[in-house]
């Protein structure tokens, strides 16, 4: 069959026909004569096809209608507004569609080109019946109450939800001062005893139209003004101004009044006032309009606030202010408003930034703690507060408030710190050993964890929060990830990292040491366990971590809890030795009776060049010093009420220790002076015995580890190991663990060593 199929069609006889009929009338050119067309396949089909294809329908409007533009005509007439609602729209569906037109108006009439519309309410709402497709522009006739009150009126305009919504309104009397909320007024005249106001409306939200009368109200027996003023003032002092905001309640008693005279302090500038019943604020010299936040006006010591609705009892203000400081000290203001029968008042000072204020009171102005201030007045501060007072303003007194600060200069903020770090570490017995690293995170912002392995070592794994994420090569190290898309932490949660070390193979005896990586996050503590192959006898345990048995248990899980030390009742009450970092130097102080002693101070001065250093115990009663080298020491401890104690210490820097101090009762002019020895272990019964004292408190074997079972973290590696790491290692399933200690672990290499012999 040829590619190409030869189609005789015979044109359409008549069409052709009448076609050439109408050229030859009209003059034209004649048609080529009926004959043979030849066609392809593919457009021969593509010709079927799209005489197949159904014919497009029509879009349909998404609505049945459109509301274009509402035109509003009233004008005031006797106790009420009457006008006409010209609204324009479409309707886009064919027969009658319910167009909804307005609600909250009285309609007495509604006509379309001079013919009635019917009209139809559900819900409260007018809506028109109306024929489509077409455009319309129905007219209704309506009308709304009027509310006049003393030297007031007003009333409320539901605005039909149109795309654009304009209104003409016709007032009586001329010079009438007219507002709108919301909307803007375009044009306002007077003429012929009448105010006509041009304005746009927000389409769809009820607009509230009030302004002046001249309304004659019967008199009513003068009565005197009384009422209470209580102010609530925060003062902010930041580098170069002081800003107040003064939240003031008024409580009319006796009468009514229609303004305020508020006193302002000279110097500030007053940056705003606002209030549900403010109509507006003057000064001695310029009416200030400052409805609208964000207006500012100067001050010239009083301010006159004229309210809206003086028939109120409770009027409520909030007056802010601001003026430049130089220097470190100004005095806080104190607004007043004229003719109060009593005025109270809270003040809460505050400071932007890190600064320290101290306030001095005068005038009648208490102290009282923070915590008791009033809770709105508490929610204005932006920063913590620093002191709080309240008065109760005399005629005879002036309440002052005298402020000096001082500034420190802004310091880092840790992006991430480790609350705790469980490590579990598993050793074959050809040296290699994989290492666990469980981390208990508070994460603000920092994405990844900067890993420094040691050299040979690999990770294998990282899971962030239970999932699995892929760690990063980076030119100075590996990054593990502590977050991940979709996940933004605000608690604590845990990252974990598995990594493997090719170690040196085991002889028959020799020693061998364990490094973890060093990692760009403070850790508070970090727990080490180590298990080593059963054949395997150890000992000598050295390097920058403690036994764990030589911390107790509940001083390790408060540090992981909060940060804080675990007072030991038996470590307060003798001068057993706990040990700490190199370089640390710390104890606790307590009475006879064995109560904490905080806010003690206790001085170290070196025996042999007469360094001294100080420390004050805190709420705990512990002290702590960093920094000192090895060497004979004096501990002066000095408390009030007590007799000073002076200890005589050999300090190893290499093994610092934990010291207790006992004070007595006494003068503080009173010295008793002990010498404090070092402790010995008896590594037979396991006991704790000092120079004159005696103690029953069991201490591990020193200078190594204890040995012990392996916990469920070595079972745990032990399982992963198991299919699911991607290494082939030979896994002890028999041997010893050692637990390890160190606090306070700031970006830097993790080291155990150790001596051994084959069983």
């Amino acid at each position: 069959m040829n590619t190409r199929l030869s189609i005789s069609v015979l044109i359409a006889s008549v069409c052709l026909m009448s076609m050439c009929w109408a050229q030859d009338k009209n003059g034209a050119l004649p048609l080529p004569d009926p004959g043979n067309v030849t066609l392809t396949l593919d457009e021969y089909n593509r010709l079927v096809a799209l005489a197949l294809k159904p014919p497009k329908k029509p879009d349909v409007a998404p609505l049945p209608y459109s509301l274009k533009h509402a035109d509003i005509q009233l004008r005031v007439e006797n106790n009420g507004v009457v006008g006409s609602v010209l609204i324009e729209g479409e309707v886009f569906h064919k027969g009658t569609s319910k167009v909804p037109l307005t609600s909250g108006m009285t309609i007495l009439d509604a006509h379309q080109d001079g013919k009635g519309v019917p009209l139809i309410q559900e819900g409260g709402t007018h809506l028109a019946l109306l024929p489509g497709p077409a455009a319309f522009s129905v007219a209704l006739d309506a009308g709304l109450p009027l509310r006049i009150d003393a030297g007031r009126a007003s009333f409320s305009l539901p605005v039909p939800a149109v795309g654009s919504a304009q209104m003409h309104l016709q007032i009586l009397g001329e010079h009438t001062l007219a507002n709108i909320s919301p909307g803007v007024i375009t044009s306002r005249k007077s003429e012929n005893g009448h105010t006509t106001v041009e304005a746009t409306l927000v389409p769809g939200q009820p607009a509230t139209i009030w302004w002046a009368t001249r309304e004659v109200v019967a008199p009513a027996a003068p009565r005197e003004v009384r009422f209470l003023a209580d102010e609530k003032t925060l003062v902010s002092v930041s580098e170069a101004e002081m800003r107040v905001a003064v939240l003031a309640d008024i409580s009319m008693i006796q009468g009514q009044t229609s303004n305020f005279l508020v006193s302002i302090p000279e110097g500030f500038e007053v940056t705003g006032v606002s209030g549900p019943t403010l109509d507006s604020a003057e000064t001695q010299s310029k009416l200030l309009n400052l409805k609208f936040a964000g207006a500012n006006a100067p001050t010239q010591g009083v301010i006159l606030l004229t309210l809206n609705n003086p028939g109120l009892r409770n009027h409520q203000f909030l007056i802010s202010m601001e003026r430049p400081i130089n220097g470190t000290s100004a005095a806080a203001p104190f607004i007043s408003f004229k003719g109060a029968q009593r005025e109270t008042g809270e003040v809460l000072v505050e400071g932007a930034g890190t600064m320290e204020i101290t306030a001095t009171e005068g005038g009648g102005l208490k102290r009282m703690d923070v915590k008791e201030a009033n809770p709105f007045l508490r929610s204005m501060a932006h920063f913590p507060p620093q002191a709080a007072f309240r008065y109760h303003r005399q005629a005879s007194e002036v309440p002052t408030l005298a402020l000096n600060w001082v500034r420190f200069p802004d310091g880092s903020v840790l992006a991430a710190v480790a609350e705790s770090a469980d490590v579990t570490t598993m050793v074959t017995s050809e040296g290699k050993s994989l290492t666990e690293v469980k981390l208990t995170m508070k994460n603000q912002a920092q994405p990844f964890l900067k890993v420094s392995l040691p050299a040979g070592a690999t990770i294998l794994s990282a899971d962030v929060a239970g999932e699995r994420v892929k760690p990063v090569q980076g030119p100075d190290g590996n990054r593990v990830p502590l977050l991940r898309p979709g996940f933004r932490p605000s608690g604590s949660y845990t990252v974990s990292f598995v990594f493997i070390h090719s170690g040196t193979p085991f002889a028959k005896k020799g020693g061998a040491d364990l490094s973890l990586p060093s990692m760009d996050i403070p850790i508070t503590l970090l727990n080490w366990e180590v298990f080593l192959p059963e054949r395997y006898k150890v000992k000598d345990f050295g390097g920058d971590v403690i036994a764990a048995s030589l911390v107790p248990a509940a001083m390790r899980e408060e540090v992981t809890r909060g940060g804080q030390y675990y007072r030991d009742t038996e470590a307060y009450n003798n001068p057993a030795q706990i040990q700490f970092p190199a370089g640390q130097m710390g104890g606790f102080v307590t009475d006879m009776t064995g109560a904490i002693v905080p806010g003690a101070r206790v001085t170290v001065t070196s025996s042999d060049n007469g360094m001294s250093r100080s420390a004050v115990t805190d709420s705990n009663g512990r002290w702590m010093i960093l920094g000192l080298g090895s060497g004979n020491y004096k501990v002066r401890v000095e408390g009030t009420g007590f007799k000073t104690v002076v200890n005589n210490i050999r300090y190893d820097a290499g093994q610092p220790s934990l010291y207790g101090s006992t004070l007595n009762v006494g003068s503080v002019s009173e010295t008793v002076e002990v010498s404090a020895t070092a402790l010995t272990v008896n590594t037979d019964t396991a006991m704790i015995s000092s120079t004159g004292r005696n103690y029953s408190r069991v201490a591990p074997l020193a200078p190594g580890a204890v040995s012990q079972n392996a916990s469920v973290n070595v079972v745990n590696l032990q399982k992963r190991v198991a299919g699911v790491l991607p290494v082939p290692i030979d896994v002890p399933r028999a041997g010893t663990s050692f637990s390890f200690v160190r606090p306070l672990v700031l970006d830097e290499e993790t080291k155990v060593t150790f001596s051994y012999k084959s069983r």
